[in-house]
């Protein structure tokens, strides 16, 4: 390991300043330093990016694949010490990492099968119509091909599924865009393990120089985004942090898109016929999503909502026995630490909201809270419950009746997830909650919890602001590729100029829509 920077398949360490890893636990130093990335190399990692695009971006579907796979592979070798590694600057522990690994090749190899199957690509084909009256139709072809360079921002809480080698990546990746990571300070040996791996698959199926860059440095990051080379940004992060990036995005010359994950509370409806069927069952299932990972899920079931009434106190009380029995956890870094504690200050000083269960917070550990706030404060808009406070936290709401159920969901914010715990009585008694609930949130579960996203085709992670910055997408699953990908119609071209997906002779197989019907016949 070197520390030094990732740009255009060579290493670069031109700056002075030097950035130090850490020890989750113990705060000790790891053994190396990495070189913050000067302007000139954030130019140069943009640059690289830039020169490799129209390159990359040509390749056949197939060759990416390849390329795809072939990080799959570099990923799935890396051995017990980059496990120690990761553990070490996270916390996180070996089988959560292992884990985490395999979601991440898998992911990778999922693109893979995006490409090979082709429908990413929109294909669609309206042929001439030279005899129609009163004007001709001229030939018209459109598919969909890669915005250019993506900048993406590694996340704090999964240094793999979610950071170098991340779904961003790719989803970029796939869409036939080079990218330049902006690796985490909290996991920068494991970002450079990750990088290592990503080129070696690089230089091992053919690919352009450049098509992977990665830099290190806290103050990076805007510069990378106004770079004029870049055309799209991925971040998963604070909303804070987000909405910083969405708004440098928007006052570039050439604003271009941020499809930023920021912000969830991720509300928990525990319905009366769940409660009197199984509570005992749903408090120990709910505890333990809320300190899944130390809490450290976008994810995380932030808000717990129910009608008023003696069963809904009794679960309450058993969900604060059962959070309480939890240990306190490590988080990710000390950074976390503070603002997961800031975070229980702001709940404990509210006057409006009052403290049910938890350990004193103290040392190094976050210790799993739950808290009480009046309705009223929801639907009089009070930012504090709107707050997602990152950790093993939940605040209960207690609401006294279906009109105020639904005029507390009416007033939540854009969430990534909404969940209904309920019995087939309840299905009938609240069906009118699942519009407000598809309203507010990119993914509608019952009778499961949302700490745990698939990665499938028909996954969507993403929502109305402030869960992202623009819920059209899904920072998760197959479909994450639409955001780096933009429509591009060739009119009355001849044969040889088009791409291969728009040829008559449909030399890639692909299911085109052509004069308004799926085919897979060449044109003749």
């Amino acid at each position: 390991m070197t520390g030094s920077n990732f740009i255009g398949g060579q290493r670069s360490a031109a700056g002075s300043v030097r950035l130090q890893s850490l020890d989750a636990c113990t705060g000790e130093a790891l053994p190396v330093t990495f070189s913050q990335a000067t302007p000139e190399e954030v130019d140069a990692a943009a640059q690289a990016a830039e020169a490799a695009f129209p390159a990359y971006s040509a390749l056949a579907p197939e060759r990416r694949a390849q390329f795809l796979d072939a990080i799959a592979d570099q990923l799935d070798a890396l051995d017990d010490t980059f496990i120690a590694t990761v553990c070490r600057e996270t916390a996180l522990p070996a089988g959560r990492i292992q884990g985490e690994r395999a979601r991440t090749s898998n992911q990778m190899r999922q693109f893979a099968k995006v490409l090979r199957r082709g429908d990413f690509m929109g294909a669609r084909i309206d042929r001439a119509q030279p005899q129609r009256q009163p004007l001709p139709r001229p030939d018209l072809r459109q598919y969909r091909t890669g915005l250019g360079p993506v900048a993406v921002f590694g996340a704090s809480n999964f240094p793999l599924a979610f950071s170098t080698a991340g779904g961003d990546t790719a989803a970029a990746l796939a869409a036939g865009c080079p990218v330049v990571i902006k690796a985490h300070s909290g996991h920068m040996a494991t970002a450079e393990w990750v990088g290592e791996a990503i080129e070696r698959a690089a230089v091992a199926t053919g690919m352009p120089a450049g098509v992977f860059n990665m830099i290190y440095g806290a103050g990076v990051g805007e510069a990378l985004v106004r770079h004029p080379m870049i055309q799209a940004v991925g971040f998963t992060g604070s909303l804070k942090g987000g909405r910083a990036l969405c708004d440098m995005a928007a006052a570039r010359a050439q604003p271009i898109p941020v499809f930023a994950e920021m912000s969830s509370i991720n509300p928990v409806l525990v319905l009366p016929g769940a409660l009197r069927a199984r509570a005992p069952q749903i408090a120990r299932e709910l505890a333990n999503s809320v300190v899944m990972g130390c809490g450290q899920f976008c994810t995380n079931p932030g808000l717990v909502i129910g009608i008023a009434g003696e069963a809904f106190s009794d679960f309450l009380a058993q969900l604060g026995a059962h959070l309480v029995d939890q240990p306190g956890q490590t988080m990710l870094n000390a950074g976390t630490l503070r603002s997961y504690c800031a975070g229980v200050q702001r709940l404990h000083q509210h006057p409006g909201i009052r403290h049910l269960a938890g350990s004193t917070q103290g040392g190094n550990q976050a210790q799993p809270q739950l808290f009480m706030a009046q309705a009223s404060l929801l639907l009089q808009g009070d930012e504090v419950l709107q707050e997602e406070v990152f950790g093993p936290t939940t605040v209960a709401i207690e609401v006294a009746d279906e009109a105020e159920l639904r005029r507390a969901l009416e007033a939540l914010q854009g969430q990534l997830t909404a969940t209904l715990i309920a019995e087939p009585e309840d299905f009938q008694r609240f069906a009118a909650l699942v519009p407000v609930l598809q309203r507010k949130a990119g993914r509608l579960l019952v009778n499961g919890y949302p700490t745990g996203v698939e990665v499938c085709e028909a996954m969507v992670h993403g929502g109305p602001y402030p869960a992202t910055s623009d819920a059209r997408g899904t920072s998760v699953g197959t479909l994450a590729i639409d955001r780096f990908l933009r429509p591009v119609c060739f009119q009355d071209y001849p044969e040889a100029l088009l791409p291969d997906a728009l040829k008559d002779a449909n030399p890639l197989g692909l299911l085109r829509l052509i004069d308004g019907q799926h085919s897979r016949e060449a044109l003749v």
